[in-house]
């Protein structure tokens, strides 16, 4: 009896023991991880029964590099490796194809995009994914604007400011957070829900769900309500919807292994040249980064 009960005192204990555990980065001066990102998103808009559709690509080679701890949190360098956009409409047909190791002679935005690669700009990266500043983004936008080889000033700017709202500080963060911004602050057990939110041009609100820890992988699903407000001189859109994501972390390191990220909005944009009338709008895409240095 007593060999029973000191039996189910153990069990208890380890149960209490290691029924909570803490998910976080725990990263290591010297690491380097590179990831894979693919995204494809279509914009649908209807007027007077006629469907115009825009659909965008990317795919490109991301290297994160940690540099050091600071003030507890991480300091860490991210370098684009590789980048290719492309965009088509449906009705004016390819309207960009960009891959950044090519330059072409004559083409402003290969030589545009080229520059991008292999400048890394510095991330200060909280230990639940959050990132509190960027530094390097501003002046990367700057670089790129300036290997437009532009001369008149006012066009120059507007490429600057155009390329502030993808590849500037803010953006890098707001942008970046939806891969590295999973962790909660308090220990966690399999099936807690924890929430959190970034915003910028999206405003996500996310709860996230630890479904299972198996061989060193935690499996994560995440559901989040959000806003997309983009303006422009031109162009503008105001939409909401809803994201679903799944992630595979690794949780010696903390970072991910495989994250897919679906969302769908809808709402209404408008177009300064047709005297700013709300077009009906849908957003769907679906992005996913992958962990290829394993």
């Amino acid at each position: 009896m007593k060999r029973s009960l000191i039996l189910l005192f153990l069990t208890l204990f380890n149960a209490t023991l290691f029924g909570q555990t803490t998910f976080a980065y725990q990263l290591n001066k010297g690491d380097v991880f590179t990831i894979k990102q693919q995204a494809k998103q279509v914009i649908t808009q209807e007027l007077d029964g006629a469907s115009h559709i825009i659909t965008n690509t990317i795919d490109g080679i991301l290297q994160f590099k940690v540099l050091g701890e600071e003030n507890k949190n991480y300091v860490v360098s991210l370098t684009f490796k590789d980048l290719n956009l492309k965009m088509t409409s449906s009705i004016q047909g390819e309207l960009m194809n960009v891959k950044a190791k090519q330059i072409k002679e004559g083409d402003i935005q290969s030589r545009v995009f080229h520059t991008i690669l292999n400048n890394p700009i510095k991330l200060i990266l909280a230990k639940n994914g959050n990132i509190l500043d960027v530094q390097g983004g501003d002046s990367l936008v700057s670089k790129m604007a300036k290997a437009s080889g532009l001369k008149d000033k006012f066009s120059l700017n507007m490429m600057k400011k155009s390329l502030q709202k993808e590849f500037g500080s803010e953006a890098l963060s707001n942008s970046y957070k939806q891969m590295t911004y999973i962790y909660p602050n308090n220990k966690i057990k399999i099936h807690d829900q924890w929430q959190n939110t970034y915003s910028g041009t999206l405003t996500s609100t996310n709860t996230w769900t630890l479904l299972s820890v198996t061989n060193n992988r935690a499996n994560i699903s995440g559901k989040a309500k959000v806003n997309m407000n983009v303006k422009d001189p031109t162009t503008s859109m105001k939409l909401s919807g809803t994201q679903t994501t799944k992630i595979q972390t690794d949780i010696s390191s903390g970072f991910i292994v495989k994250m897919e990220v679906d969302g769908k909005s809808s709402g209404t944009s408008t177009i300064a040249q047709m005297s700013d009338q709300e077009i009906p709008t849908t957003i769907t895409s679906k992005t996913t980064y992958e962990l290829i240095n394993l």
